[in-house]
């Protein structure tokens, strides 16, 4: 027959649980006040738009990491625009690829994510080459 487990002391301490509240005040955990358990994203970088009427590259647009890029190209437009990648300040600059593939290649408009980083620092660009109209373009987080 298994022992009873007894406390030492015979009795159960009382343990109440805080955490600073809005107004920085103590707060006790409780079903009105539950244990905040999430945590504020950071927010992103400005996102980088603006208007190409003629051959742009535009840029750089410096991601948070962990997070989706968001690109919206729109307006009455013929071309491509492609999107490029620098891990040394924009020196060098690499058009991004999936599976040896090129990726990241758009020639009408979208709002969609098509990155997400993974390393600090690296820099996106926009290299557009508009052969009639303007292309509308916004890149953010």
């Amino acid at each position: 027959m298994p022992k009873p487990i007894l406390s030492p002391a015979g009795y159960t301490p009382e343990f109440a649980m805080a955490f600073a509240n809005q107004s920085g005040s103590s707060q006790q955990v409780s079903s009105g006040a539950p244990l905040p358990v999430t945590f504020a994203t950071p927010a992103g970088p400005p996102p980088m738009s603006g208007k190409a009427t003629l051959d742009k590259r535009a840029g750089p647009f410096l991601p948070r990491p962990g997070r989706a890029v968001m690109l919206v190209l729109s307006g009455t437009w013929q071309g491509t625009v492609r999107l490029l990648r620098s891990t040394d300040g924009g020196a060098t600059t690499f058009g991004l690829t999936a599976a040896g593939l090129p990726y990241g290649e758009y020639s009408t408009n979208i709002c969609e994510p098509v990155w997400e980083e993974a390393e600090e620092g690296a820099a996106l660009y926009l290299d557009m080459k508009v052969t009639s109209g303007s292309i509308s373009y916004r890149l953010g987080q």
